[in-house]
């Protein structure tokens, strides 16, 4: 049951992304362009989607189980670090540049399109250069909590 509710999300979190024009790189280029021909429709987008947001995690909070009966996973990090603030640039300057995030990617490789599968190729090789990096980075320290 949790994978056919998995699978029926994926579905309608894709058709939502392709109606608000979110997996049409250019719209969300117009979107970040805002010194020219800016389009601040996916505004109203984020917008909607950080209130839903909100509500669900506000509401999920205070559950130890989803409604599947399935234990919640929710981040536990409060710290703002580097690595963090880092992470977070390396995402906005992607996004920036090919006006793609992992969901529309995901929705675009999908379709069949190139850019999609370009995006999603090069997303792959930077996880699993984290990857390596973090393992090399680990070599020799105890073992610790992870931040997340």
């Amino acid at each position: 049951m949790a994978n056919i509710t998995a699978l029926l999300a994926g579905l309608i979190f894709g058709l939502g992304l392709i109606l608000a024009g979110m997996a049409n790189p250019a719209k969300v280029l117009a979107f970040l362009d805002i010194t020219g021909a800016w389009d601040p429709s996916l505004a109203l987008v984020m917008g909607g989607a950080i209130a839903v947001g909100s509500i669900a995690f506000a509401v999920v909070g205070r559950r130890s189980r989803s409604y599947l009966g399935l234990p919640m996973h929710l981040p536990t990090a409060r710290v703002i670090d580097k690595r963090l603030v880092l992470g977070s640039l390396a995402f906005g300057i992607g996004w920036g540049m090919a006006g793609i995030c992992p969901g529309p990617a995901l929705v675009l490789l999908g379709a069949g399109s190139s850019e999609g599968i370009v995006f999603v190729v090069a997303m792959l090789l930077g996880m699993g250069i984290f990857e390596i990096l973090e393992r090399s980075r680990s070599v020799g320290r105890p073992k610790m909590g992870r931040h997340v």
